[in-house]
Order: C-alpha cells, then sequence, then structure tokens
C-alpha cells in the first residue's frame, strides 16, 4: 500500500472514503494547502448546526408570514394588489442584494457574528411591521426584515460545511432547506388562526419573540468550527480582495449553472407562499381561507419530503443532479399549464391538490444549485459562491412577484381592496412560463462546460489519491 503524496495547493483530507456516485478527492483549484481534516461531524456537530437551522426556521416565519397575511394586510393598509406586492418585492430585493455582502461577510467574520446580526434585523423588522398602522412605516419594516433574512441561509450552509464532511453537503443542504419550511409550515397552520382570534399586532409580535429567543442559542452555545479546525481565512476585505473572490465564484461555470439553477426552480413556490397563494385559491377559486390554508400547508409538506429524498438521491447518485433539476421545472411548468388552461374559472380540487404537491419540489430543486457550486469552489469561497447561488431564486421572486401584481392591476380596474376575478389571476400566474422559459435556456447553456470541468476535477482527484511519482518512497 503506498502512502498519498501531498501535492502542493492541494488540501488533504485523510480518512476520507470515495462516496459511489460523488465526486472524492481534493477540492478544485485554488484550495488552500495544508488545510486540516475534514471534519467528523458527530453529536456535538448536530447541535451546533441545528442551533443555526432553528434560527433560519425562524427567520422562514418571519418571511412567509405576510404569505397568510396578505388580504389582511390590504384591508390594514387599503392598497392595491401593486401596492400590496411591493412587501414582498422590497423585502426580497432586499435580500437578493445581499446576498454577495453577506457571502463576503462570511467568509471573513464568521457564521456567529453574521447570524447574530441577521436575528437582531429581521426581528426588529417584524417588530416594526406588526406596530405600523399605515403603507410607509411597514414597507420599511419590511425591508429591515428582509436585510436580517439575508444574513440567514448562507451562513448556516457556512456552518454546514464547518462541522460535516463534504461528502455529507448534499444531504446536509437538505435537511437545513427542510427544517427551514418548517417555519412556513408555522405560518400556514398557526398564524392564520391566530390573526382570526389575536388580531395582526398581537400576532406579528408574538413572532418575533422567537426571535430573541434564537438569538440567545446563538450567543450562548453556536460556534463557527470545530476546534482545531479552523477554515483558511479568506482574504482581507479590501477592494482588490473583495473584487478577486467574487470574480473567481463567478469565473467558474458550475457557481453560474448553479444561480440558474435557483432562478428556474424556486420561485413558482415562493411566490405562491410568500404572497399570491392564498389570495389566488380564496379569491380566484373561491375557497374559504381553512381550505386555502391546508392547500399552502400541502405545499410546504410537499417540500419537506421531496427535500429528503432529493438529499439522499443526490448523495449517492451525484448524477442525479441535472435529471432532478429539469424534472422540477418541467413538472411545474405541466401543472400550471393544466390549472390555467382548465375550462371555466374554477380548477377541480384534485387538479389544486397536484399544483400544490408539485410545487413541494421547488425548494428541493433550488437547492440543488447549490450542489453545483459546491465542488467548483475551495471551502474559502464557499460564503461567496453560496451568495451568488441564492440570488438566483429571490430575483425570479422578485420579477414574478411584481409581474403578478402588475398583471391583476392592469386586467382588473376595479377599486383598491376590492377582489379580483379569476380571469385575472389566470392572466397573471402566466407570467411563470416567461421566466420558467429564460432560466431553462441559461442552464442548458451552462450544463455542458460546468460538467466537463467536474469530471476533469475528478479524475485529477483520483490521479493524486493513487499515483506514486518516479522516485517517491513506498510505505507499507
Amino acid at each position: 500500500m503506498t502512502a498519498r503524496p501531498e501535492t502542493p495547493g492541494t488540501p488533504e483530507t485523510p480518512g476520507t472514503p470515495e462516496t459511489p456516485g460523488t465526486p472524492a478527492g481534493p477540492p478544485p483549484a485554488g484550495s488552500s494547502a495544508g488545510r486540516p481534516a475534514e471534519p467528523p461531524g458527530g453529536h456535538r456537530a448536530r447541535f451546533v448546526w441545528g442551533i443555526g437551522v432553528a434560527v433560519y426556521m425562524v427567520a422562514v416565519v418571519h418571511r412567509s408570514s405576510l404569505g397568510v397575511a396578505g388580504i389582511d394586510a390590504a384591508d390594514r393598509f387599503g392598497v392595491s394588489a401593486s401596492a400590496l406586492s411591493t412587501f414582498s418585492i422590497l423585502q426580497v430585493l432586499v435580500y437578493a442584494g445581499m446576498q454577495i455582502p453577506v457571502g463576503l461577510l462570511v467568509d471573513r467574520f464568521g457564521t456567529k457574528k453574521v447570524l447574530s446580526a441577521g436575528i437582531v434585523l429581521f426581528t426588529a423588522g417584524q417588530l416594526g411591521f406588526a406596530l405600523s398602522t399605515s403603507f410607509a412605516p411597514a414597507l420599511v419594516a419590511r425591508a429591515v426584515l428582509g436585510c436580517g433574512d439575508a444574513m440567514t441561509f448562507v451562513s448556516v450552509l457556512r456552518l454546514g460545511s464547518c462541522w460535516f464532511p463534504a461528502r455529507r453537503g448534499p444531504v446536509v443542504s437538505q435537511v437545513a432547506a427542510v427544517v427551514g419550511m418548517a417555519g412556513n409550515l408555522v405560518s400556514t397552520v398557526l398564524l392564520v388562526r391566530l390573526l382570526d382570534s389575536a388580531g395582526w399586532t398581537r400576532t406579528f409580535v408574538g413572532t418575533a419573540v422567537g426571535g430573541a429567543a434564537v438569538l440567545l442559542l446563538v450567543l450562548v452555545f453556536l460556534k463557527d468550527h470545530p476546534e482545531g479546525l479552523e477554515p483558511p481565512p479568506a482574504a482581507r476585505t479590501t477592494r482588490a480582495g473583495i473584487a478577486g473572490r467574487l470574480s473567481a465564484a463567478w469565473a467558474e461555470p458550475g457557481t453560474r449553472l448553479g444561480m440558474w439553477v435557483h432562478f428556474t426552480t424556486q420561485f413558482p413556490g415562493m411566490v405562491f407562499l410568500l404572497l399570491w397563494g392564498l389570495p389566488y385559491l380564496v379569491e380566484g377559486q373561491g375557497l374559504d381561507r381553512a381550505t386555502a390554508s391546508a392547500l399552502l400547508t400541502l405545499v410546504v409538506v410537499s417540500n419537506i419530503v421531496l427535500g429528503m429524498v432529493f438529499g439522499q438521491v443526490i448523495g449517492r447518485h451525484h448524477g442525479a443532479r441535472m435529471p432532478l433539476t429539469l424534472g422540477v421545472v418541467g413538472a411545474n411548468a405541466a401543472a400550471w399549464a393544466a390549472v390555467l388552461a382548465w375550462p371555466g374559472d374554477r380548477a377541480p380540487a384534485w387538479l389544486l391538490v397536484t399544483l400544490c404537491l408539485v410545487m413541494g419540489a421547488c425548494g428541493p430543486g433550488s437547492m440543488i444549485g447549490f450542489d453545483f457550486a459546491r465542488p467548483a469552489n475551495p471551502p474559502e469561497r464557499f460564503g461567496t459562491a453560496s451568495g451568488i447561488v441564492n440570488i438566483g431564486g429571490f430575483t425570479a421572486s422578485m420579477i414574478t412577484l411584481f409581474a403578478v401584481g402588475a398583471v391583476l392591476d392592469l386586467v382588473h380596474a376595479g377599486p383598491a381592496g376590492s377582489a379580483y376575478p379569476p380571469h385575472a389571476y389566470r392572466a397573471a400566474f402566466c407570467t411563470v412560463f416567461a421566466v420558467q422559459a429564460v432560466g431553462t435556456f441559461q442552464i442548458l447553456r451552462l450544463r455542458g462546460r460546468a460538467a466537463e470541468l467536474e469530471r476533469q476535477r475528478v479524475a485529477a482527484s483520483r490521479v493524486e489519491s493513487f499515483h506514486v511519482p518516479a522516485g517517491a518512497p513506498e510505505t507499507r
């Protein structure tokens, strides 16, 4: 048995077996030499990472709370569909705009500091939204909330990469997304009932208390990484260092492919849960609030189940990433086409259930984007690359949120706050297909180059693992 030689510029990962179907060996070019062995995972890793995931879940509760309060918000602030969509658009715009800065901050300062700042901001934003009685202060509160929310998920991804072996990356990412989706479940099951019983202010103040609780957990228990396994330091936050990291991450086709995968898969479910699902089901399909809430809950439950399935499948068969991606896009397009093309104003219940089950794949599908970016970037650049990927789905969501609201107002010229007819929702949701077409084109354009570079890196990893240069000593 021969000893594996150390290759300059290539980190050693002793004791890490190759997982069948998963690229093994050293990270891509650009990694730091002499990086310590991979973290072993274990109970402590799950505990620390679980705190980060709990923060993300609370952030999702805050983010999605407007989705079940859209009709109440229109009545409270006396606004039209376009103005109502401004709440979510601004929140998502801030979220998307913060992703690259957050990625850079996480790489530079670590998870704990960035996550703590995020909790303070999204808690303050939710509290401000609870107390607002007019449109402008409420809009500012949603922007602050979006800024804090933006600091959570990339931080959790970085935390997972520091506490678990790289081969468990797909499963860890999907589980984080699944637990985060439990925040949507809280909104669709609990908040919709609290709004009816406790009213606007008490409901939103109550959710803000959750932020204070997770902040305490982070400050007391969370650590950025295990002892002795510090990740390589990121470049100093000078203008040249920032530009270099950004350009290096963007230059990787895997990063760009991950962004477009996230762009194309996430937004149908996000738009539905974030704002327009409940109004569409109540006004456009004539359902009562309880039934509409149950269908939103079905989207979340489907997301949780499919997230676990996707994580296991990709963890065992890395080649399943692209078929799953295109499957999610195609299934969503087909389901929306069937609902919107159904004769008459209202689709049958079984078709709406099918649509909600299919949209549950949007969240797990978007997580595949990170699985394209991860092998294309070294660990010290993963926060930056993750920020670029995460921009994709939220940009698509922002575009669609605006487009749906604009088309609703264009088709229906009724007074502000009045119900929109079914034909207005039908026209508005046709915008989903245009956004999907743009994203699908980019995925098909980039997938070949990204796959070729990944194959080359896997091949190089295997050569470095087994090749012994001439004259090298042999150990037995």
